[in-house]
């Protein structure tokens, strides 16, 4: 007789996660945007962008991100755009203290020749 061969639990599917935003929507009545230009220092945009990167999704898991994009320049000198939308300001300043945060935060000076950031609110 053939030896039968255990059966294992069934997996669970997949499934996408819904947007918490969609850019069609008018955003919240607190919610804003926050725009960070950065410039890497010289031989430093490969490093740069692996930490950027590396705050993508623990920060997109957080309560209150709408949105937290990161866009590489195409033209001109190297640069990278973080575009972020939080549900409150308040809920900003909470990602400012989270362990990922305070990671990039102790490693960004040594990295960056320059850094513009501006928050916005949505008006129409």
């Amino acid at each position: 007789m053939a030896k039968r061969k255990a059966q294992r639990p069934a997996r669970k599917k997949k499934t996408r996660r819904s947007a918490k935003w969609r850019s069609d929507q008018k955003l919240p009545k607190d919610a804003v945007t926050l725009v960070v230009l950065l410039r890497p220092r010289d031989g430093q945009d490969y490093l740069l962008e692996a930490e950027l990167r590396a705050l993508l999704t623990p920060t997109r898991k957080e309560d209150g991100c709408l949105r937290y994009d990161l866009h590489r320049s195409v033209e001109g000198p190297s640069a990278f755009l973080l575009h972020e939308i939080w549900e409150t300001r308040a809920q900003h300043t909470a990602h400012t203290k989270t362990d990922h945060f305070l990671r990039w935060n102790a490693r960004k000076d040594a990295l960056l020749a320059s850094r513009e950031v501006g928050f916005w609110k949505q008006i129409g």
